[in-house]
């Protein structure tokens, strides 16, 4: 708990701009654009170890707030830090810890994380959250992964007032572009492709087809939505057997329930596999589930019959090696990435559009920076406007008893606006100033005059 306490009240100083403190905004990461796939997988963050990952940042000395955003496209470590270079550094070793871990050259490992700083920071989560920094371009489930990711942080006590408001920003960006264009019209998830390009493999659809999903998580889920929504859409796309296979036979169960699927026991799944046409995985283990061997003998006692594996997890739940074996096709999470590409050309127009709300927002994001600084000074100004008018309403308070209730009404709201209008103009021209000498100058002048 001291951690967290003393943490927090530096945070509440730091956000009320005291001590002249120079903060940066920062995040280091790495996505599925520049990285491969296996690197990017040794180094996601699972939800059970989240809270472990944002305590080890909270401690460092260089680092006042911090958020992670970890799926399995991206890990982006967002932070509020003091000195630039000492926070940057302390997000690299902990990085390379987990690398470490994992076995992971920590010479590569800096090779493919990139580091932004302030605005540039700010505009890439606002990118992140519109969908247009995505595997699948206006992918929707994106904008939920950062407000859980921000839920998170706070949960935790990791984050503060910076970033929970450039959060709460970025949530309104992607909300903006996913309403004031045409974003994310058409496939825009991964587990929506998944579905497609199984669909592709199989001749252009699933009707009639043995369908076995592996994984009831996030993944698993969207791809049996999405097949079990085709069908209603296009009823020759109906697969003969939908079966759904996952750690946990309880969400199995629940999940086949509500997709017309069977839930099978996880030591089941090889003798469904032998008889399949499709199987989609999509688990967040570690360990991989398909290897060569495993399928081989699966896959023994079928005559030319073929069967199509599509991995949607990461890190991967399929060896590559699967390929090899006669009559397997294996699609992975680049082969998604390229068949979204091609899928979304169309939509490549409403970028521009995007970028527009992205530009809009960012600049909104620097006002409500620069007036955090002055924040302090108009509360306090407000405060004491508010402290003498209560004073003075106590003064009187025998003449104001002997008004009607109305004439009392009246009197106490034209005072109390009386205040605000003689406190707006100096409120706003404060504002308007935050951030430059001559704001610091006009905060400095009403702190002096007001006794503030």
């Amino acid at each position: 708990m001291e951690r967290l306490v003393s943490s927090g009240l530096n945070r509440t100083k730091v956000a009320e701009g005291e001590g002249g403190v120079k903060l940066s905004l920062v995040v280091v990461g790495m996505n599925e654009r520049d990285t491969p796939l296996e690197l990017l997988g040794n180094i996601a963050v699972a939800d059970r170890d989240l809270g472990k990952v944002l305590q080890s940042l909270s401690d460092s000395s260089n680092i006042d707030e911090v958020v992670v955003v970890s799926t399995c496209m991206r890990t982006e470590i967002y932070a509020i830090v003091e000195r630039f270079h000492d926070g940057v550094a302390d997000i690299h070793a902990i990085l390379s810890e987990r690398a470490g871990t994992a076995s992971v050259d920590p010479g590569t490992l800096a090779k493919h994380l990139f580091v932004e700083i302030d605005d540039a920071a700010a505009r890439h989560l606002f990118a992140v959250a519109a969908g247009i920094d995505s595997a699948v371009l206006g992918e929707g489930e994106v904008l939920r992964q950062v407000r859980e990711a921000a839920d998170r942080a706070r949960e935790e006590q990791s984050s503060g007032p910076l970033l929970d408001a450039l959060f709460r920003q970025a949530i309104e960006v992607g909300k903006r572009s996913r309403t004031e264009t045409g974003i994310s019209r058409g496939i825009t998830s991964l587990a929506y492709v998944s579905t497609a390009i199984a669909k592709q493999a199989t001749g252009g659809s699933l009707g009639g087809k043995r369908v076995v999903i592996v994984g009831a998580g996030e993944m698993g889920e969207g791809i049996a939505d999405a097949i079990a929504s085709r069908t209603k859409i296009a009823p020759m796309d109906v697969p003969s057997e939908i079966i759904i296979v996952n750690r946990s036979a309880e969400r199995a169960t629940a999940l086949a329930d509500r997709v017309g699927g069977r839930a099978i026991a996880l030591q089941d799944l090889f003798d469904e596999v032998a008889k399949a046409d499709v199987v989609m995985t999509a688990t967040s283990g570690d360990e991989v589930i398909f290897d060569l061997g495993s399928i081989t003998e699966a896959l023994s006692a079928r005559r030319d019959r073929p069967l199509v594996i599509v991995d949607a997890a990461m890190p991967r739940d399929v060896e590559p090696t699967v390929s090899e074996v006669d009559g397997v096709t294996l699609f992975n999470l680049d082969d998604l990435r390229r068949y979204a590409e091609a899928e979304v050309e169309a939509r490549r127009a409403e970028i521009t559009r995007v970028a527009v709300i992205i530009d809009d927002e960012l600049e909104r994001y620097r006002f409500n920076l620069r007036t955090r600084t002055v924040t302090p000074v108009v509360a306090a100004l407000h405060t004491k406007a508010e402290e003498i008018l209560r004073q003075e309403m106590e003064y009187f308070s025998v003449r104001i008893a002997e008004l009607s209730e109305d004439d009392r009404e009246l009197f106490e709201n034209l005072t109390h606006r009386l205040v605000q209008k003689l406190l707006h103009e100096p409120t706003m021209q404060l504002k308007e100033a935050a951030g430059s000498g001559h704001g610091e100058r006009l905060a400095e002048a009403l702190r002096s005059l007001f006794d503030l």
